[in-house]
């Protein structure tokens, strides 16, 4: 039983990836200027991976994208022309928050647009259900006169019926 949980516990340490943290391999002056670079890759995509942040993807192109903004940190670029370098290099897909312009603004409006348009189409509905159930109940003056007749007692409406 020994031997089984020994393999297990090898095979549990193999199979968990080691990751080592990316700001262990560039020498910063300051803390907060460390901060400042994991907040930077951690905020543009891998166009490779698309599902994952330079600082956590292991593609040679993030790894580049790590150097580059090391590199442009060293020449004292700012955070925003950082990011504008690298969009003009790798195209506005490596950006999670697109900025809102002519191009984009459809995709930051979609949300509210499509939850606008949910809610007038369940209102839509709603109101129809209502007003034909409404329809349905109404009785017509011919029905509600042969209602009186019946309840009345008149036997000759009754029976022809």
């Amino acid at each position: 039983m020994r031997v089984l949980w020994a393999l297990l516990a090898i095979a549990v340490w193999f199979a968990t990836p080691v990751q080592a943290e990316v700001a262990d391999v560039y020498d910063f002056s300051s803390r907060s200027e460390e901060q400042r670079f994991q907040q930077l890759i951690s905020e543009l995509r891998c166009p490779k991976c698309q599902n994952q942040n330079i600082a956590d993807s292991n593609a040679p192109i993030s790894e580049d994208m790590r150097n580059e903004v090391y590199r442009m940190m060293q020449d004292g670029a700012s955070n925003e022309e950082i990011v504008d370098a690298l969009v003009a290099r790798f195209g506005e897909f490596i950006q999670y928050k697109p900025p809102v312009d002519q191009r984009t603004i459809l995709l930051w409006a979609f949300p509210a647009i499509a939850a606008i348009g949910g809610f007038l189409i369940v209102v839509g509905v709603v109101w129809r259900t209502r007003r034909r159930e409404a329809r349905e109940q109404g009785l017509t003056d011919e029905d509600r006169s042969r209602a009186e007749r019946i309840l009345s007692g008149d036997q000759d409406d009754q029976a022809s019926h």
